[in-house]
């Protein structure tokens, strides 16, 4: 096959992807860029949704107390 449509290829371009943005980070960008999407889609047709959907709360790192200056 030519181009970048072998399955070897997919599966490269996948590994390179899970390097650059990490496992945590691929989920948030492919439900980001899916929403894009379909935004981009219903934009196109003239659909406007009656609700917008909801999307899962991102998780949040546990916040700490800020520091107290004992001077």
């Amino acid at each position: 096959m030519s181009g970048w449509t072998s399955p070897t290829h997919i599966v490269i371009l996948l590994l390179i992807a899970l390097l650059l943005f990490g496992a945590k980070r691929l989920p948030e960008i492919g439900r980001s860029l899916g929403a894009g999407m379909r935004e981009f889609k219903d934009s196109l047709s003239g659909h406007e949704p009656s609700e917008p959907e909801q999307l899962p709360p991102a998780e949040t790192p546990a916040q700490t107390p800020p520091e107290r200056d004992l001077r």
